[in-house]
């Protein structure tokens, strides 16, 4: 057996077979052949395959998640099908003499490039089709053993290098009880999505690839940060138990759903939930949510080879404000750059992407994109509670900026008869030192302020969250951060705002009594976490954990203030 260490991402335990995700290299060379009826047997071959794999897919669909997510599948198999694609890559191989690989990939591509540039959205969503049926055929004649993460058809646990947005995309919660990558740390894409899909996790494990074997059995242990490879049957029996506890745990955590936030001494705080899609909502309820305190709109744009369209966008932002009837939902507008890429933006690479052409400033730069989201929103905000929230903003400049565009379009609609709400807040994410500093400001022309510290901590301590190697400058309970925090608040609350923390940190057990002594109104976190927060606030006194807060500050290390919060809760 063996027992690879890494950060726990996401609580729980998990135990079932490896499922090594590793995305295979489609480059195609051109090669002259000699035997034509050879190369089309082989794409033959390969299309017959592909067609068996795709009945067998569709068949698993339609039983276990309905006839519309089968559609996709029905439709891959028409694609398959069409000699409108087979049959100009047969002339190809024929007249060219080349090899099945390259035919299928250039006629497929002619036919890609053709269906983007279609006006109907029908056909140019055919091209991503079109894209993934050519992949799959692909597979076969390059002999790739490649199985997406769609589809997963029994229990594994999912190793990787690292999961991108589309990865988690596509994860099946039924079938995939935990994941473990070789990179990453709590605040990285996948950990974030783990407690989101309500999954174990552990990252940055550095060789969890290497230590492991597609099949081998494995158990993740969320809670303390460990992955074991091939565990004997004592050691599963242990985590059985280990599970059981921790399910026993949250059962009671659950008693709690329905109950406000109350501190003993009787000072309500909001808990809200970060979700990415609208089918998270049903998370957020189920785990006693009050509001969405981050809704990460980028992920309706990724997964797909063109920007959404304002329907699009507009049904998902009013799926989840209706959900959530009529607590408030805080949607931050996109924030593309630093670890989020959209390919087809076909964005410049930068030396530091964290620091650059990303968030707002992509979106002032790129009005199309952001006045076709703003207009989405507007409409959307007839139907629930609808808060704004824009990220990465620096200067005032910045949100007056962004502001007027969002009102102009307000104006546009209302011109064009259709209703938008006259009660959206809008607010600005702090994520920047700059303007945790210049707070008192932006307080006299924000609605309210939503701390980001997965970010304010990484550009206040100069160091990469995505970096192993300066890992320990990550320090959420740094005196000067906790500064920061309370610079922010207190702004805030001079003016009659108020403050929510959507980072990280405001689900994090240790910084939550010092959170709430600082001032903070709404902690919103990942639903799982919702729970356990609840249960440890209605135990804490706000007037005792102001004065351990006026302690943490006057401290100088974050191990000084650690082990204050210990003491506590000792």
């Amino acid at each position: 057996m063996l027992n690879v260490s890494g950060i726990a991402a996401s609580a729980g335990i998990a135990i079932a077979k490896a499922f090594i995700l590793e995305h295979p290299n489609y480059s195609v060379e051109k090669r002259e052949i000699n035997d034509v009826d050879a190369e089309i047997a082989k794409l033959d071959s390969a299309l017959g395959k592909s067609q068996a794999e795709l009945e067998a897919i569709k068949e698993r669909t339609l039983q276990e998640l309905g006839e519309k997510k089968a559609e996709i599948f029905a439709s891959h198999l028409l694609i398959l099908n069409d000699p409108e694609l087979i049959d100009p890559v047969k002339a190809k191989i024929a007249d060219d003499k080349v090899n099945a690989e390259f035919a299928l990939n250039e006629t497929a591509t002619q036919f890609i490039e053709m269906f983007e540039n279609m006006k109907s959205a029908y056909l140019q969503e055919r091209a991503a089709d079109m894209r993934d049926v050519t992949k799959r055929v692909l597979n076969h004649l390059l002999g790739i053993e490649f199985m997406s993460p769609a589809e997963i058809s029994e229990e594994v646990i999912v190793l990787a290098e690292d999961l991108t947005p589309s990865d988690t995309a596509q994860l099946n919660r039924q079938y995939v009880k935990g994941f473990a990558t070789n990179i990453g740390g709590r605040t990285s894409h996948s950990a974030i999505m783990a407690r989101s899909l309500e999954i174990p996790a552990v990252v940055g494990t550095k060789d969890i690839l290497a230590q492991a074997k597609q099949g081998d059995m494995i158990i993740v242990d969320g809670l303390d940060g460990h992955v074991l490879v091939n565990p004997t049957d004592d050691v599963i029996a242990e985590y059985r138990s280990k599970q059981e506890q921790y399910d026993a745990q949250r059962a009671e955590w659950r008693k709690l759903r329905d109950e406000p936030t109350v501190t003993v001494d009787n000072v309500h705080v909001e808990l809200a939930a970060n979700i990415g899609t609208p089918n998270d909502v049903a998370g957020v309820l189920e785990n006693g949510g009050e509001a969405v305190g981050l809704y990460r709109t980028e992920f309706l744009y990724m997964g797909r080879d063109k920007l959404p369209s304002e329907d699009i966008q507009y049904n998902a932002y009013k799926a989840v404000l209706e959900k959530m009837e009529g607590k408030p939902v805080v949607v931050r507008t996109l924030d593309i750059g630093g670890d989020k890429e959209l390919p087809y933006l076909d964005l410049p690479k930068e030396m530091n992407p964290f620091l650059g052409f990303r968030a707002v400033r992509l979106c002032l730069d790129r009005l199309d994109i952001f006045r076709t989201q703003l207009r989405a929103l507007l409409r959307a905000s007839v139907h629930g509670n609808l808060r704004v929230m824009f990220p990465m903003i620096a200067t005032l400049g910045e949100f007056r900026e962004a502001k007027a565009v969002l009102l102009e379009e307000k104006e546009k609609l209302v011109a064009e008869g259709i209703a938008v709400s006259d009660s959206i807040q809008l607010g600005i994410m702090v994520e920047i030192p700059s303007t945790a500093v210049l707070a008192d400001q932006f307080a006299k022309e924000v609605d309210f302020f939503s701390i980001g510290t997965n970010d304010l901590i990484q550009y206040t301590m100069a160091a990469d969250r995505m970096n192993e190697r300066v890992s320990y400058l990550y320090q959420p309970y740094n005196p000067a951060i906790l500064r920061l925090v309370k610079m922010v608040i207190d702004a805030a609350h001079r003016e009659g705002k108020w403050v929510g923390m959507c980072g990280e940190m405001a689900g994090d057990e240790t910084a939550i009594p010092l959170l709430l002594g600082l001032g903070l109104d709404e902690f919103s976190m990942s639903a799982t976490s919702i729970l356990p927060a609840r249960s440890q606030i209605t135990k804490l006194s706000r007037a005792d954990m102001q004065e351990l807060a006026a302690k943490a500050l006057d401290m100088q290390t974050a191990e000084q203030v650690v082990e204050l919060v210990q003491s506590i809760q000792a």
